[in-house]
């Protein structure tokens, strides 16, 4: 089978792999859509990678069961099972583990795409057939490779902070995660405030349902924010979904007294004056994308209320354009893309 491998330093191979075999636990996918999240430019551009750290890239998998281990019972996985995958596996036996919080696993972490496990940008996958969770017939292949990772971790981060649909959330960074979180809140009944940097991207989250908009390079964004609440109390909610320091920041700084802000970048600092946190009796949490039962409540949502998440795919790819896909990608020149598969 052909599959995408990261070599590091921004370096892009396609190479021949055998098609993987499932050991008695796990099931073999044939890829139907594999989506491209922002986190994979950090494995991109690592230093070069030594052969035994290469795997297959691709952490937002979604396709059709293909073939089945022998101990797999069949409410786990059948053959031609449509199927999204928790992209994590780790030692099955922690509370975390057994809860379906597998990524904060401690005792033996697997990272399916681009850390420790062979991915989805391939032609077949390999996975524990625990790693599951079946696609609504009506859902698109895009679909629920959306909510395999991106927009399932807006949506887990919209739980975190128990959003409410009488409440006021700033959405910071409107890239694929952003905009998910703008769409899911607006879903929800929330009135959402969209900053981003770039005008398109705000443009899109005009169309995704923000109430109002703000460029944090023209004005100030948390006094903006103040404007447009009552009182000028600020925001009851934030999501900060662009790992930049300042946008951090001005997150916690939004929000009203008793207010949350939400942290979901995985890279970088947050700093903040703690009177920032203690004057106000503010709470700032982080959420690390979503656990399995989370996950398969955002398709759950998802096709409840009747959202279009195909439409944060602006670009569809073959693999063998995987080169090109990811340096567009890189250059901000596309939104969020997809490799398709027949």
């Amino acid at each position: 089978m052909k599959a995408v491998v990261f070599l590091g330093e921004g370096k892009i191979d396609i190479r021949d792999y055998p098609d993987p075999v499932p050991g008695p636990d796990e099931v073999v996918l044939r890829m139907k859509a594999s989506g491209m999240c922002g986190s994979d430019l950090h494995h991109l551009h690592e230093p070069r990678r030594s052969e035994d750290r290469i795997v297959i890239e691709g952490h937002e998998p979604c396709g059709v069961v293909e073939a089945v281990g022998t101990a797999v019972h069949p409410s786990q996985a059948r053959i031609g099972d449509r199927v999204m995958v928790h992209h994590y596996d780790g030692c099955r036996n922690c509370e975390h583990c057994r809860s379906g919080w597998t990524q904060l696993c401690e005792g033996g972490l697997v990272v399916y795409g681009g850390h420790n496990g062979n991915g989805a940008h391939a032609e077949f996958m390999k996975v524990p057939a625990h790693s599951l969770i079946k696609l609504h017939d009506d859902m698109s292949f895009k679909s629920g490779a959306a909510v395999a990772c991106g927009s399932g971790t807006a949506y887990a981060a919209l739980k975190r902070i128990d959003l409410a649909g009488d409440e006021t959330v700033a959405v910071f960074g409107q890239g694929p995660v952003g905009l998910s979180v703008t769409m899911f809140a607006k879903a929800m009944g929330a009135r959402v405030i969209a900053l981003d940097v770039g005008k398109e991207r705000l443009q899109m989250a005009r169309s995704f349902g923000a109430d109002e908009v703000i460029n944090p390079l023209e004005v100030d964004p948390v006094a903006a924010i103040r404007d447009l609440t009552r009182g000028g109390s600020g925001a009851d909610k934030s999501v900060e979904c662009s790992s930049n320091l300042d946008a951090r920041r001005q997150a916690i700084q939004c929000t009203r007294v008793w207010g949350t802000a939400c942290m979901i970048g995985v890279t970088g600092d947050v700093h903040f004056h703690s009177n920032d946190i203690i004057l106000k009796n503010r709470s700032v949490v982080g959420s690390l994308t979503f656990s399995k039962n989370l996950q398969a409540a955002c398709a759950d949502f998802v096709m409840e209320r009747g959202i279009d998440v195909d439409r944060l795919f602006t670009h569809e790819f073959r693999l063998e354009q995987a080169e090109e896909a990811y340096r567009l990608f890189d250059q901000k020149k596309i939104g969020k893309g997809v490799f398709l598969f027949d």
